[in-house]
């Protein structure tokens, strides 16, 4: 057969031998715009589809004009101690509305009928997906015939695609259709293809009590628009429209279906009416040029991109007995106490993976569920949830090497400084720009319904440009900075310097503050969840403050605003530690509400942020480590995302075992059989939470110090780990025997100076074949570089 599997490792391939029996246990492709969860039955192939720009709603102004003028009033009862008062008035008179909601596209069916010896049973069946291809497939046999078919995402062209394939004296006879959750219309055009065309709700409403009589509205004139496009490539044999609407093959040996789709958004701020025919223009042609390259050329070329970035990172920690077993069962026996270091790895890949599926160049940035969804009200809108899961997404993007696939959250961000801007100034007189906890396709930067202790919080903004940050310090490219990093980062900074408040003793005070979805008990034990100063605001307003400084002084620039960055960043209050030792999560000491809240923002100085470190701060990271213990005592990292959060924390404290122990949790307790995290129900950013905990374990680099292995666990005794990327520009190889570093390579990407720690000292071979201490060394773009042990 001329389909064929790619590389099948235990790390590296998800496997199981029946088809899937609910959506959690799909299997998921992806080119960053368009997504499919591959069901894989024998009779009845079922795809479910998405496409990232399919929201619901369209551009509104969510602005509430009104909202500034309580704003005084708010910090006045913060002031007078009135907390419980102040969070009621901002639930009255400061919020807003809610986002719109990810929508899925449809349903993709595949129906194959069988006859004579071809109609027994399917034996030998095996579903899978090579992380390293991108291709998921299923093959079976049915008495002398052999079957196979696979099926991709194609970055490069834009089409999803599925190969059906037979080996043996039988034919294919296929019936295909389309379908979706809202008014559909099915056609075919006599030339092979099959058409979908819809249009998403013009809005959604939460209906969590069931009490909206229609929370799912639609408009003719109004919403998202879409035409999925099928065509069908034969070898042999013949295709014919049914009465039924769905597309018959028969008599075929090899058929090639190509999905394209295009969609009416036209941006966050331009209404979405594109017309249908211009929708079936595009997609006519992304099918034509498909066709002038051919089924094997089509796969050669998505195969070769989608492999350009996932293999630059490597990672194999070694086998068990139960490694070798389908991915299902080694979950299955992993929760049960066996050993399956190779299951870590392969969870690692997976995130790496998920991230490349779900978030490409000129895509949308992944939301919550990253591209895949089914349902039309997903949990929180699966939007852009921006307090932590927004930014756990991409967490791995640098260190796992895959900085490209941070382009899309780069963009948003430059959108939401422009819808941003007027929140800033409509809701709080502020310049720059904010947003909130919420965002979603069309940008909205307000507060959104429902409580303060989630919707009340305009940093969101402000950690959501640590990003900007982070993608300059792992590529040190000047022109990014100016161009893209900079303005952003100074709009949200100018933000910060109109939103902090005299605090009356020469500081300066966050009023109001909260700490996401946390709550404290006052004396009395009245609860709120508003008051000043919360440790995550002042350490998101410092650290933002930092890097703009730092940026100026790289940049050449010294005006008003560096000068009033730099005065305010002096009288910001430093964070402070309750009396029995644990680091206080706002301003004055108040009892926890709940003290097994899934939400550790106020350690976001320690993971991910740098300003909590035992190098400056020593006395706040024994404050944090109290913090956490006494979070986990009482039953805290209980979500998916919020475990993938621990291994982090504990990593950067250099506990490998607490770390690793949250590693196996978070598989043992919130995984679902494709190894999708289960919140519950699925959010993905426990999936990119994990990898990057994963990564921080063998490689950090925060303190302008590359540490080699800083936190490897027993569990790991011997393994090697290439491509990860450090801060400052280099790529990282690593190899370790016996829980010690044997070796180790760097490659500069940028000719910047390089500095290296591990447990013991190391030696640098340069390319001349010189020798020197690699504690600090210069280094020359492109040049790799040999480290071992004196």
């Amino acid at each position: 057969m001329s389909i064929h599997s790619g590389k099948d490792t235990c790390s590296e391939k998800l496997w199981y031998r029946q088809a899937a029996g609910r959506w959690e246990e799909a299997l998921p492709i992806g080119n960053g715009r368009l997504g499919g969860m591959v069901f894989g039955g024998v009779r009845r192939e079922h795809i479910q589809l998405n496409e990232d720009t399919l929201w619901s709603g369209f551009p509104r102004d969510t602005n509430d004009y009104e909202a500034l003028r309580y704003l005084k009033r708010s910090r006045e009862l913060i002031a007078a101690g009135e907390y419980a008062q102040a969070e009621e008035w901002i639930e009255q008179k400061m919020l807003a509305v809610n986002t719109q909601a990810y929508q899925p596209l449809g349903n993709w069916y595949v129906e194959q009928e069988f006859d004579g010896s071809a109609a027994t049973g399917a034996e030998q069946y095996e579903r899978s997906l090579d992380l390293a291809t991108g291709i998921a497939a299923v093959s079976y046999r049915m008495g002398d015939n052999a079957y196979r078919r696979e099926i991709y995402a194609s970055a490069v062209d834009q089409v999803i695609c599925l190969t059906y394939e037979v080996d043996g004296a039988a034919s294919l006879s296929l019936a295909i259709s389309l379908d979706a959750p809202f008014e559909p219309v099915v056609a075919s055009e006599g030339d092979g293809s099959l058409t979908l065309y819809s249009r998403c709700p013009s809005h959604i409403a939460d209906n969590y009590r069931g009490d909206h009589p229609r929370s799912v509205q639609y408009e003719k004139d109004r919403g998202i628009a879409y035409q999925a496009r099928l065509q069908a490539w034969l070898d042999e044999g013949s295709s014919t429209l049914g009465k039924d609407g769905r597309l018959h093959i028969e008599g075929a040996r090899r058929v090639t279906l190509l999905l394209s789709v295009a969609t009416s958004f036209n941006g966050f701020d331009r209404q979405p009416d594109t017309a249908a025919e211009v929708l079936a223009l595009r997609n006519r042609a992304v099918l034509e040029a498909a066709a002038s390259l051919g089924a094997d050329k089509l796969r050669e070329r998505h195969v070769h991109d989608h492999g350009s970035l996932f293999g630059r990172v490597s990672l194999e920690l070694g086998q068990t007995a139960t490694s070798v077993l389908p991915t299902d069962e080694r979950l299955n026996a992993y929760r049960e106490g066996a050993s399956d270091p190779a299951l870590e790895a392969l969870y690692f890949h997976y995130g790496r993976y998920l991230l490349i599926a779900s978030s490409r160049a000129g895509t949308q940035p992944a939301n919550l569920q990253g591209i895949w969804n089914d349902r039309v009200q997903p949990p929180w809108n699966s939007n852009y949830t921006t307090n932590i899961n927004t930014q756990m997404n991409y967490w791995p993007a640098e260190i796992a090497n895959l900085s490209e696939c941070h382009e899309p959250l780069f963009r948003m961000l430059e959108e939401l400084s422009s819808t941003g801007a007027r929140t800033a100034a409509i809701h709080y007189g502020c310049r720059g720009w904010t947003a909130h906890h919420n965002v979603d396709v069309w940008r909205a930067s307000t507060p959104s319904g429902g409580h303060p202790s989630w919707a009340f919080w305009p940093m969101g903004g402000v950690w959501l440009t640590w990003h900007l940050w982070e993608h300059y310090v792992c590529n040190p490219d000047e022109r990014f900075l100016r161009e893209q990093a900079y303005p952003v980062m100074k709009g949200a900074a100018l933000f910060c310097l109109d939103w902090l408040q005299d605090d009356g003793k020469g500081g300066l005070m966050s009023s109001p503050s909260t700490s996401p979805e946390n709550k404290f008990r006052m004396q009395g034990g009245a609860v709120s969840s508003v008051a000043q100063s919360s440790a995550m605001d002042l350490t998101l307003i410092r650290e933002l403050l930092d890097h703009c400084l730092e940026a100026a002084a790289l940049l050449d620039i010294e005006d008003d605003f560096v000068r009033e960055a730099a005065a305010a960043r002096d009288k910001l209050p430093a964070l402070r530690i309750t009396p029995d030792g644990l680091l206080q999560e706002w301003d004055q000491w108040f009892e926890e509400h709940e003290p097994g809240h899934r939400h550790v923002s106020h350690l976001v100085g320690l993971y991910p942020g740098y300003s909590i470190n035992k190098s400056d701060t020593p006395e706040l990271v024994l404050a944090a480590e109290r913090s956490l213990a006494s979070r986990i005592r009482n039953g805290g990292g209980h979500t998916g995302w919020s475990c993938a959060w621990l291994i982090n924390l504990f990593a950067r404290l250099h506990d490998a075992e607490q770390s690793h122990h949250f590693i196996e949790t978070l598989l043992k307790r919130s995984t679902h059989p494709n190894l999708f995290d289960d919140h519950p129900p699925f959010q993905i950013d426990g999936n990119f939470g994990g990898t990057a905990g994963i990564a921080e374990l063998l490689l950090q680099s925060h303190l302008n110090v590359i540490e080699l292995l800083p936190a490897l666990p027993a569990a790991w005794p011997e393994g090697r780990v290439s491509g990860l990327k450090a801060r400052g520009g280099f790529i990282v190889d690593m190899t370790w025997r016996e829980g010690r570093l044997a070796e180790a390579g760097i490659v500069s990407t940028h000719g910047a100076e390089c500095r290296l720690a591990a447990a013991g000292e190391l030696i640098v071979r340069k390319p001349d074949g010189t020798e020197a201490s690699a504690s600090r060394f210069e280094t020359v773009r492109g040049e790799r570089y040999r480290i071992y042990f004196a």
